[in-house]
This record gives C-alpha cells, sequence and structure tokens, in this order.
C-alpha cells in the first residue's frame, strides 16, 4: 500500500487549499483514512479521521474549518481546509489503515508542507 498526498502550499490566512491523499494498493474502500500535522519541534497530531463507511472526526482546533472527505472510485482522501490560520503552518500527512486480522496495519504517506502566513 503506498500513499500520494499533494496539495500543499503557500497561502495566506483566511485563505483556502484542499490536499489529496491517493492510495495504491489494496482495497482503498475498507481503509479508514486520517490527516495528521506536524509543525517543527512539535509531535505529530491527528486533524481529521474518516472511517470506511464516510464516519469524520475531528480535532477541535480545525471543527468548522476543515472537512474530510473520500472518492472510493478514486481511491483518494480529501481535506479542505477554509480559514486557514498561520498555527496551521505544519507538514500534512496522510494515514491509512487496513483491516488485517484482528487488528490494524499503518501505512504513512510522504507529507505535504502547508504555510499560512499572516
Amino acid at each position: 500500500v503506498q500513499l500520494q498526498a499533494s496539495g500543499g502550499g503557500l497561502v495566506q490566512a483566511g485563505g483556502s487549499l484542499r490536499l489529496s491523499c491517493t492510495v495504491s494498493g489494496g482495497v482503498f474502500s475498507i481503509y479508514a483514512m486520517g490527516w495528521y500535522r506536524q509543525s517543527p519541534g512539535k509531535q505529530r497530531e491527528l486533524v481529521a479521521t474518516i472511517t470506511s463507511g464516510g464516519s469524520a472526526d475531528y480535532a477541535d482546533s480545525v471543527k468548522g474549518r476543515f472537512t474530510i472527505s473520500r472518492d472510493n472510485a478514486e481511491n483518494t482522501v480529501y481535506l479542505q481546509m477554509s480559514s486557514l490560520k498561520p498555527e496551521d503552518t505544519a507538514v500534512y500527512y496522510c494515514k491509512a489503515d487496513r483491516p488485517f486480522r484482528d487488528s490494524w496495519r499503518t501505512y504513512w504517506g510522504q507529507g505535504t508542507l502547508v504555510t499560512v502566513s499572516s
């Protein structure tokens, strides 16, 4: 299973970006997917997750501003980010959790940098 994230870039505060993460290998529709981010000097933190059934959950810091979605036909998960703030600046990573026996196997993408200028 391989994950390819894209869509990062430089944006002004208040702007929007859409991140994409395309998964190759396996059966995407059964994977739970997530977006995480990591800022310099900080631990990686959860941003949003979406189950195979489409249920989404968000970190409090992004609720109402970010939307996670998935397109099973395209094997892609998206993160629509709006009303961006400088504190959203980070490398964003996508994660796939594949059901495996009674547990999960986790796969990470390479990360895409989002920089929000004030």
